[in-house]
């Protein structure tokens, strides 16, 4: 059994969320105060999400170490028992034919 939490992928994919959406609130906070310049012309949404993904992307490659390597072992362990639940039914079907 896989010393994995069931849900290791749902937890990782809503920790990146939330690190993004707490991006996307400071950078939209730093644009209104004008701290950050904002986007020319009617692109001030465009520029605050984009800069909020390249904030948010290396924290969540730093600050989820932990949830994606349970997130992998879990896939690893999954993919482990269906090549074995492969092999098994090639062996059977193998001996079938023979």
């Amino acid at each position: 059994m896989s010393a994995a939490k069931p849900g290791a992928t749902i937890q990782y994919t809503m920790a990146r969320v939330g690190i993004f959406m707490g991006c996307l609130v400071l950078v939209a906070v730093l644009v209104h105060f004008g701290i950050v310049p904002k986007g020319l012309g009617g692109s001030d949404a465009i520029w605050t999400i984009l800069l909020a993904l390249v904030i948010s992307a290396p924290l969540s490659f730093v600050l989820l170490r932990r949830q994606r390597d349970q997130m992998s072992q879990q896939i690893v362990a999954k993919v482990d028992r269906t090549k074995a639940k492969f092999e098994a039914n090639k062996a059977q079907e193998d001996g079938v034919t023979q």
